[in-house]
């Protein structure tokens, strides 16, 4: 096999590492690799006679997580189109059947410097969309002339091409083969990539769509953008299994998203073209503070010049998928008479599971300094007790009235956070409530800890806990250091949209930065809610922003950390908020603002 087949292969394992790769493939064994930059490579290796993941805890950051679509549902909540809809792409268009509406861009300030004097509109400015894909046959990705504004598709789900230069798989699609696909009878004969589910094209139509009837028809943020467009791959089936996805989802992984951002970061022409990425994936599996193998390789990009990073927050604020507790330190013990270790210095954190559950994942991360004991007692009553893990190991339970197997894996200092991490991997459970009682080893000095379930389209049946928090919810990658991570809000009576994720990270870093409307927003299907759709908003003013400061030369050396202190600067705030605040983060976008701040500096 040559590497692309092995990439492609279910009998090869992805393995991300951060460490550089010392023997050649042919001589340490039957693998590929590929280097990304100076800190990871991708690994693909037979996984014959390999061990069961996980069987070695600490590998935890090399396998590869995987990120579901941040669904986008039509207006009546009716229409997924975070889902498979079949053959033709997504909802019916709707672009330029009515006068369109820009209140979701006036609210951002978008159409306010769309117009002069600032004249900004995306131009010389080039948006990545890294999602499903593209329909490049739509009119809103067209110029006046009729020709793409595509720069290039890459579809990592179609062998049946060229790859990118310097990329082994997939196949990409060029401006000049759009063209000439548009320009016959059968565009799809010419250039087959589809995106099946609509959710990239909707992102894709929000921030860059063109002027449909002058703008009455439909509008983009940024509607003189050049767009590339990237299809991720299915995951494979192994990663499927081990994650328990259900059938029908769309998963990616990480590397794959790894890859996207290297070939959109290849747009980029520091001084001259600058480019914006966009993703609208998420994922709920992970320390939630920006450590995870794709979050730092998104600040490996966004300290380059001309380049910024925008990722939308999710859809899991109010799904019930997080919890978080705190046992009593032994100040606060000892401060209430109380003897430092008592026994009833414990939680109890309970799992709702409804009937018909292939399974899921569960992750508990435990501050530092302390050492934590989790017991599980089943809905049937069988108990697994406090069991003390070893530094890193794996154990798998069975009961004798129950079906249900549970794999322990625990990390005493997991790798890149230095935390406590426990894994559970939970198959065929028991419906009912599950009892998972958090306790101490020794002394308490923090007593913190969290536990988080997978995003909602991952789950294969009702997964709960009963005493939720809804903050700690935005999904990775938006909690990454450098990026523009952005929450949802309704743009018609300012109010916060329910379903959005919900800051701050773990460790209190200030996420999201701010929030962009995200509620019945205007896309070429009609209106859509969503965390993507914020995200795309928000690209889109960036882009805008990037004009600005890059190609008409106001600060050519611009890069994503600075956009997002400009952003959070000029975001608007309401006088009864106090700001930052974990739904909010700073404010409301507000692009117009953004240059105000300037104008009075």
């Amino acid at each position: 096999m040559d590497c692309r087949d092995r990439i492609l292969s279910d009998q090869y394992r992805d393995v991300i590492v951060d460490y550089p790769i010392r023997v050649n493939p042919g001589e340490g064994g039957d693998f590929c690799y590929i280097n990304l930059d100076n800190l990871y490579n991708l690994v693909y290796i037979n996984s014959l006679g390999l061990p069961p993941l996980m069987d070695d805890p600490k590998e935890y950051q090399t396998i590869p997580k995987l990120y579901g679509l941040m669904r986008i549902l039509g207006g009546s909540g009716s229409c997924n189109i975070g889902l498979p809809l079949g053959e033709g792409g997504g909802p019916p268009e709707s672009a330029g059947r009515e006068i369109f509406d820009s209140s979701s861009l006036t609210a951002s300030g978008i159409t306010q410097v769309q117009r002069q004097p600032l004249n900004l509109t995306g131009r010389g400015v080039v948006i990545c969309v890294v999602s499903s894909g593209i329909d490049y046959t739509k009119d809103i990705f067209r110029d006046d002339a009729g020709n793409t504004r595509i720069l290039a598709i890459w579809d990592q789900q179609d062998q049946s091409g060229t790859p990118p230069e310097g990329f082994l798989f997939g196949s990409e699609y060029t401006r000049e083969e759009i063209d000439l696909a548009l320009r016959s009878e059968n565009p799809f004969e010419i250039v087959p990539s589809r995106d099946e589910v609509g959710h990239g094209t909707a992102m894709a139509s929000v921030a860059a769509g063109s002027r449909l009837r002058g703008g009455a028809g439909f509008l983009g943020a940024a509607p003189d953008v050049q767009i590339v467009a990237v299809k991720l791959k299915d995951c494979k089936p192994y990663l499927r299994d081990y994650y328990m996805i259900p059938e029908g989802v769309f998963a990616f992984e990480e590397q794959d998203i790894m890859l996207a951002v290297k070939y959109a970061d290849s747009f980029a022409d520091t001084f001259r073209r600058p480019v914006v990425i966009c993703l609208g994936i998420g994922t709920s599996l992970g320390d939630h503070s920006g450590n995870s193998a794709l979050s730092r390789y998104l600040n490996n990009i966004a300290v380059k010049r001309s380049r910024a990073l925008v990722v939308c927050g999710g859809n899991e604020g109010n799904a019930s998928h997080h919890y978080s507790g705190r046992l009593a330190p032994c100040t606060e013990q000892r401060a209430g008479a109380g003897i430092c270790g008592r026994t009833d210095n414990y939680r109890d954190v309970e799992v709702r599971a409804g009937e018909n559950n292939r399974g899921f994942l569960m992750e508990f991360w435990g501050n530092i300094p302390d050492v934590f004991n989790i017991a599980i007692r089943t809905p049937g009553g069988e108990t697994v007790p406090p069991l003390r893990l070893g530094i890193d190991q794996t154990l798998t339970y069975s009961f004798i009235y129950e079906r249900t197997r549970i794999t322990i894996s625990s990390v005493l200092v997991e790798p890149v956070s230095g935390e406590e991490l426990i894994l559970f991997r939970i198959v065929e459970p028991t419906a009912g409530i599950w009892n998972f009682r958090v306790s101490a080893v020794g002394e308490v000095h923090n007593g913190a800890f969290n536990f988080w379930l997978p995003i909602t389209e991952f789950l294969s049946g009702e997964v709960y806990f009963l005493e939720p928090d809804p903050y700690i919810t935005l999904t990775e990658p938006s909690m990454a250091e450098s990026v523009i991570g952005v929450s949802a809000y309704n743009d018609f009576n300012n109010s916060f949209y329910i379903d959005s994720g919900r800051g701050f990270s773990r460790t209190g870093a200030i996420r999201p930065i701010f929030a962009a409307p995200g509620v019945d927003v205007p896309t070429v299907f009609g209106r859509q809610t969503g965390g993507s759709l914020a995200a795309a908003i928000t690209a889109g003013g960036v882009a805008q922003f990037m004009q600005w400061a890059v190609v008409e030369g106001n600060n050519e050396l611009i890069e994503s950390k600075e956009v997002k202190n400009y952003f959070a600067r000029g975001a608007a705030r309401s006088p009864d908020l106090v700001y930052p605040n974990r739904e909010w983060g700073y404010g409301r976008l507000d692009v117009a603002g953004t240059f105000d701040v300037l104008a009075g500096v």
